[in-house]
């Protein structure tokens, strides 16, 4: 019976620790599974990350060569360009009236700029040629000059001559009206620049103002401040007052040359003319002294 009870005991621990040894083996055999598993999941979402961190480096790049090339044709763009999409984002209603106001003034400003460097003449040059004529030949000698000089001087020296017989007093009187009127010849035009001067920033004006009022009907359309609506309406209107004054500054720069242009060769009128009475009246005693 202690036999059979022995053989029994030494059974049962034989077969516990067997049970215990498999049980052991399966958990260490489940735990590396799962440390495997947790391995490849960790390195998924490492290439996945890599991956998307490459899209998005990729995707920056294209940005900013996009970016880029916009610069550059922004930046090869002439003058001439900026400016024609300038005039069509103003608007050509007043953008066009104000560029005609351009055009006339310029094409009064050249007229008058060759006008006046024509009637520029070198009045000592004259003096001294009138004069030799007059020791030489006589009046007529010296009408000869003028007649074959070009300029307001000359004509001036030729009126005066001409009256030169009716004595000193008429030639005076002479030069002085014949003197008017190549004064008004002179400033001939003129007076549009000037108008066109003043037209041009306020037809600018004109045009912010419309613009202003187009821009809040619209914003009273929508119903709401839209600051891309506000801005662009304000931006369409303030082109024509920038361009209304760009016209004014212009055309000022070229009236001022040409006042003071019409100032020099009437100074130059005034002291020829007197320089002519000077010597008419020398010729003359001279004469009589002969």
């Amino acid at each position: 019976m202690k036999k059979l009870l022995t053989l029994f005991a030494l059974a049962s621990f034989l077969t516990f620790g067997v049970s215990n040894s498999t049980l052991a083996q399966d958990g260490d055999d489940a735990t590396t599974e799962m440390v495997d598993s947790a391995a490849m999941a960790a390195e998924k979402v490492a290439q996945e990350a890599e991956a998307a961190a490459e899209q998005a480096k990729m995707e920056a790049e294209a940005v900013a060569e996009q970016e880029a090339e916009a610069a550059a044709l922004e930046a090869d763009k002439s003058f001439h360009q900026v400016l024609k999409e300038k005039f069509i984002e103003g608007g050509p209603e007043f953008m066009g009236i104000v560029l005609l106001c351009l055009i006339l003034g310029l094409a009064i400003v050249i007229e008058r700029i060759i006008y006046l460097n024509m009637a520029t003449t070198n009045s000592t040059k004259l003096l001294a040629n009138v004069e030799d004529a007059l020791n030489s030949g006589g009046v007529d000698a010296a009408k000869e000059v003028c007649r074959n000089t070009s300029g307001p001087v000359a004509s001036i020296f030729y009126q005066g001559l001409d009256r030169s017989h009716e004595g000193v007093e008429m030639v005076e009187k002479s030069v002085v009206s014949y003197g008017s009127v190549q004064m008004g010849m002179l400033e001939k035009g003129v007076s549009w620049i000037s108008l066109f001067i003043a037209l041009a920033p306020m037809l600018g004006f004109m045009g912010t103002v419309i613009g202003m009022i187009g821009a809040f009907d619209a914003i009273e359309a929508a119903g709401d401040i839209s600051p891309s609506l506000v801005a662009g309406g304000i931006k369409i209107a303030l082109l024509t007052t920038v361009f209304g004054l760009i016209v004014a500054i212009i055309l000022q720069v070229f009236y001022n040359y040409i006042v003071s242009k019409i100032d020099s060769i009437v100074n130059d009128m005034e002291n020829a003319s007197i320089s002519l009475i000077d010597l008419l009246v020398a010729h003359e005693l001279k004469n009589k002294k002969a």
